[in-house]
């Protein structure tokens, strides 16, 4: 059967069909979808680790026990994940085991670019990276076969667009596997020095013969173009744009391996032609490896660069000197740049830090967006968890000059996922520091996934919740407040009362999402016109609901969820 599918529902077909049973991930636009999707399907126990270290760690102790097994992450997932990564290169799998990568060119939803394919090469690791929803299916399953063949994790590459375009998609039933059985071997499984230099030589020869597959895998194609002025070495989604921009006028040596790569294959193919380009997003990963193996007509780099996503207006452009034409509006449209939504509880918070002229170390997830106009409140975001470390570093530079007026602001589930050892560091090394987390009851940035603190799992199940109150203290700290950011005055309070402390303290902004499905609204507010006197103090909250019409604040009543931030924050009582 034939169905049209996203990327990533089509990469957890590929995992239901190849009898994969266990997922375990951490959320991270643009790979969230493959685990949630998994997780439909009952032959698969699939979860939400607090963070991609753990979730790799669980995906490898089942291979080991003989299951086919999943763990999924963004590009910078991969960086926390490493640590295990690197090492189970080296002891190899039982059941096959697979890994999603899903890097994001061009940054639509992360802190940078990066090119996953460093991190294949490093660890010594294969990788594929499929081109269309019905790749990412096929090249899964493969992936799961030459995983228990050469006894090695696989990476699986996703991109963006990737992973949230559709294409179609063959279905087949699921290939039910018995578990492998376990037998208990130190010398692969036991990486103390002795043993980890014996595998080290089992990674190098399994390289060499992952070499040879490369030379004549089906994953590595060329086609030919009898008119083809050039040749292309690409790969991904570059592939799709290639086939459309170019045509016949260039034959495609796609790469579906892209770790290792195949070393004649490609000096075969660029033997045919005097000039060969390669199209790759980001690094020069494919064009370096050419140049290594005595291709020297090579380019590629040179034309497009290392930044952003490729597309198929940029390879006409710039390979055939074809401009696209496009109709323009002649109406300037206003850019509209992300917000909190209507009703966010995060708004209430920052305001009160801007109005108090706090430095705020910030973190990853919606919160980041405190740093827009009007509220300008985020001073640094780095990566996650990285709020409550760089906050005890700079408070211990400047010492009491900063203690009372700098923060740390972290979400409940980046706090699970790696604020809890930044704050551990506090309370051991005595820092005077004020970290607030903001608790709104869910995974918010990524689509509202559960985490160790909401009390259900990824199946919606109830499940241990984390006290955030009771942790805070058990790590050492004594001074724990919560406050609702609806409440600005009390808010505002308890900051203050909070850094005037000389010592390290926890506030817990708690509210819910205000997008979460359970959560009841208000009825939306009205400004009184009689009222208003246009002092625009209603606007500084930077709330999408409220406009200014004529000179006076009005509040979209399609979006306003009657929070009462602007009521509270409105001098004249216009507000009702």
């Amino acid at each position: 059967m034939k169905k049209l599918m996203l990327g990533n529902a089509a990469f957890a077909r590929g995992l239901y069909e190849a009898g994969c049973r266990v997922v375990s991930s951490y959320p991270g636009t643009p790979s969230t979808e493959i685990t949630e999707e998994a997780a439909k399907y009952d032959e698969i126990y699939a979860e939400w680790a607090p963070n991609e270290k753990v979730a790799m760690e669980t995906a490898l102790g089942a291979s080991i026990a003989g299951a086919r097994s999943f763990c999924g992450m963004k590009h910078v997932g991969l960086n926390v994940a490493a640590d295990p990564l690197y090492t189970a290169s080296y002891t190899g799998v039982n059941g096959g085991m697979v890994i999603a990568v899903a890097d994001d060119q061009g940054m639509h939803s992360s802190q940078n670019e990066q090119d996953s394919r460093h991190h294949a090469i490093a660890s010594k690791v294969p990788m594929l990276e499929p081109s269309d929803s019905g790749e990412c299916l096929e090249f899964v399953k493969l992936a799961f076969e030459l995983s228990e063949e050469y006894d090695t994790p696989f990476i699986v590459r996703m991109s963006t667009r990737v992973a949230h375009s559709q294409s179609i998609v063959e279905l087949s039933e699921r290939d039910e596997r018995a578990l492998k059985p376990y037998e208990k071997n130190p010398q692969k499984y036991v990486m103390m020095p002795a043993f980890a230099k014996g595998r080290h030589v089992v990674v190098e020869e399994r390289t060499r013969k992952l070499i040879g597959y490369a030379e004549s895998s089906p994953l590595n194609r060329t086609e030919i173009s009898d008119t083809a002025e050039f040749g292309v070495i690409t790969n991904g989604a570059a592939y799709q744009y290639v086939k459309e921009a170019l045509g016949s006028r260039a034959s495609v040596l796609k790469l579906g391996m892209v770790n290792p790569m195949p070393v004649k294959l490609i000096q075969d193919f660029a033997a045919k032609y005097d000039r060969i380009i390669v199209i790759e997003e980001l690094d020069g990963i494919i064009e370096e490896h050419c140049r290594n193996i005595g291709v020297t007509n090579v380019e590629g780099k040179n034309i497009f660069g290392y930044i952003g996503e490729i597309n198929q207006a940029i390879i006409a452009e710039k390979l055939l000197g074809k401009k696209n034409d496009f109709t323009a509006l002649d109406e300037n449209i206003p850019v509209r740049p992300p917000v909190m939504c209507a009703g966010c509880p995060h708004r209430g918070l920052f305001y009160c830090l801007k109005k108090l002229g706090v430095t705020v170390s910030g973190d990853i997830g919606c919160y980041t967006l405190g740093a827009a106009a009007p509220l300008n409140a985020v001073d640094t975001t780095i990566c996650m968890g990285a709020s409550i470390s760089g906050l005890h570093g700079f408070n211990k530079v400047l010492g009491s000059e900063s203690e009372h007026r700098t923060v740390a602001v972290i979400g409940d589930s980046t706090f699970m996922h790696s604020g809890m050892t930044g704050l551990v560091n506090i309370a051991y090394n005595n820092s005077n520091s004020t970290v607030i987390i903001l608790d709104n009851s869910i995974t918010g940035m990524t689509g509202h996934q559960q985490n160790p603190t909401t009390g259900k799992n990824l199946k919606g199940d109830p499940a241990a919740a984390v006290n955030l109150e009771e942790l805070c203290r058990a790590i050492g700290i004594k001074r724990v407040r919560v406050t609702d950011p609806y409440h600005l005055a009390e808010t505002e309070a308890v900051i203050k009362e909070e850094l005037a402390a000389d010592e390290a303290s926890v506030i817990i902004s708690r509210r819910p999402c205000a997008l979460l499905k359970y959560v009841k609204h208000n009825p939306p507010l009205a400004v009184s016109q009689d009222k208003c006197v246009g002092c625009k103090a209603c606007m500084k909250l930077g709330c999408p609901a409220i406009s200014i019409r004529d000179r006076k604040a009005v509040i979209d009543h399609t979006q306003c969820v009657g929070c009462g931030i602007c009521q509270e924050q409105c001098r004249f009582g216009a507000i009702n």
